[in-house]
C-alpha cells in the first residue's frame, strides 16, 4: 500500500515550462497544458527531476534511495524503482485581471474535483458562477451582480463562502474567488498568462542578431497548483525538518522565471 500525500505550489514568479526558447521569427514558447481544461501544467517528471537534484545538493546519494538509481552503462539490472512517485501539477487557483476592479483567483469545478480528491476535502463542490458575498462587482439592476473582463462580462449566479478551498497558508484573500464554468476557465486561462517578447543579440553589441525574435508565455505571479504524491515508505523528508521550502521550477531561470514556494501536506 501507497503513502498517500500531496504538495502546494504557489508562483512567486512566472512559471514557464513547456517549449524551450528558441530563435525561430515569431515563435511563441508554450507552456504545457491539461487536455481537457487547456489550463497550465507542470508535468511530474519536472516535479521529481527538480526534488531529485534538490536532494543531490544537500544529501549526496539519498536521492538514489527515494527517486531510484540511474543506468549504468555496460551494466545489467542497475536501475530501481522510486519509491517517491509524482504525478502531475495543476492549477487551484489563478489570478486574473478585472479592470478597475481588485485581481479575481479563478477556477473551475473540474479543477476543484482534483484538488478535492488530492487532499480530501469534505466540503461540497461549488456550482459554476459562485463567488463570496463581499466580491467587488457591479451591480446591474437589482438581482445582478457581474465581473468584467477583458473579454466581456461573467454573471455571478450564486454566493458562498469559499475559504474550504484555499490550500493552508496560500495567499489568497478569500473574498476574491470565483468559480466559472469548466467551458469558459480556457479563455479566462490564456487572458490572464503572463507573455514577454524576447530578442537574441548580437555577441558585441546590443542590437538584434538577425531576425531572432521570439515570444514565451507563462503562469502568473500567484498561481495555485496541487499535486499528489505516492511514497512506498515514509521517512522522505526532501526539505529536512521544514514542511515548506522555495524552489525554482522550469527553464529561464536565469531571467527570473520558475521561483516558487512549495509545501508538502500528507502521510509522508
Amino acid at each position: 500500500m501507497y503513502k498517500k500525500a500531496y504538495g502546494i505550489i504557489e508562483t512567486l514568479a512566472p512559471l514557464h515550462i513547456g517549449a524551450s526558447a528558441g530563435e525561430e521569427t515569431g515563435n511563441l514558447n508554450l507552456i504545457f497544458r491539461d487536455q481537457f481544461t487547456q489550463t497550465g501544467i507542470i508535468p511530474g517528471s519536472s516535479i521529481r527531476g527538480r526534488f531529485r537534484a534538490d536532494m543531490r545538493s544537500h544529501t549526496k546519494g539519498s536521492e538514489n534511495k527515494w527517486y531510484g538509481h540511474e543506468a549504468i552503462l555496460n551494466a545489467e539490472n542497475t536501475t530501481t524503482e522510486a519509491l517517491v512517485k509524482f504525478e502531475y501539477a495543476s492549477l487551484v487557483w489563478l489570478p486574473v485581471f478585472c479592470p478597475g476592479q481588485p485581481i479575481v483567483w479563478v477556477t473551475c469545478p473540474w479543477l476543484l474535483k482534483r484538488y478535492k480528491q488530492i487532499a480530501g476535502i469534505s466540503a461540497n463542490l461549488p456550482k459554476p458562477y459562485t463567488a463570496p458575498k463581499a466580491l467587488q462587482s457591479r451591480q446591474v439592476g437589482t438581482n445582478h451582480r457581474v465581473l468584467f473582463f477583458n473579454l466581456g462580462f461573467i454573471e455571478i449566479e450564486h454566493e458562498d463562502d469559499l475559504s474550504a478551498w484555499i490550500p493552508t497558508d496560500a495567499d489568497l484573500a478569500p473574498d476574491n474567488l470565483l468559480v466559472v464554468a469548466n467551458k469558459d476557465i480556457a479563455m479566462l486561462h490564456d487572458m490572464a498568462l503572463y507573455r514577454q517578447s524576447r530578442v537574441k543579440l548580437a555577441a558585441d553589441e546590443k542590437k538584434v542578431d538577425g531576425s531572432a525574435f521570439f515570444n514565451v508565455e507563462a503562469l502568473p505571479e500567484g498561481s495555485v497548483m496541487v499535486f499528489p504524491i505516492a511514497l512506498k515508505e515514509q521517512g522522505w523528508q526532501p526539505f529536512g525538518e521544514e514542511k515548506s521550502q522555495e524552489l525554482y521550477f522550469g527553464g529561464l531561470e536565469s531571467i527570473g522565471f520558475g521561483h516558487c514556494r512549495v509545501r508538502l501536506a500528507g502521510d509522508y
